[in-house]
């Protein structure tokens, strides 16, 4: 099973009302069990005083995105395959997996994001050497969302 795959499955149940799931096949097996109330049911009644903060808030994560360098046609982007959140080193104290200037290969760690407690090593997929770093580390990131620019060799 492909992470994507693995990423639409806990979007559909986070977002089903259900509390427990679990699927078994050859190639993997997922339990998921959702603690405490829902998001939905926590925001039910909180609809006439939820709504104004949100969009003052949405144009502020959208204003860090147009980051990329002036020379942005021969970058490229390395985006996270999940939902998680950002780590730049495999424990803290220990040192980053890249810097920028870093050069890279196809297979070596460029961070860690941790998706319901499972620590996933994100790996380049190309060589280059690391432009921008556009996430902080230990923060949330989205599904396809920009982690790194790469100015490929």
């Amino acid at each position: 099973m492909e992470s994507k795959e693995i990423q639409k499955l806990l979007d559909f149940i986070a977002h089903s009302p259900l509390d427990e799931v679990s699927i078994e096949t050859s190639e993997i097996k997922l339990a998921v069990k959702r603690y405490g109330a829902s998001p939905i049911q926590q925001t039910v009644f909180a609809g006439p005083v939820a709504p104004a903060p949100q969009p003052v808030a949405a144009p502020t994560p959208a204003a860090p995105a147009p980051a990329p360098a002036a020379k942005v046609d021969n970058l490229i982007p390395i985006k996270s395959p999940m939902i998680g959140t950002f780590y730049r080193a495999a424990k803290v104290g220990d040192s980053s997996f890249v810097e920028i200037g870093s050069e890279i290969s196809k297979g070596k760690t460029l961070c860690i994001i941790e998706a319901m407690k499972l620590f996933n090593e994100i790996e380049s997929e190309i060589d280059g050497r690391i432009v921008q770093i556009l996430v902080e580390n230990a923060t949330p990131v989205e599904f396809d969302q920009v982690l790194f620019m790469v100015e490929p060799n």
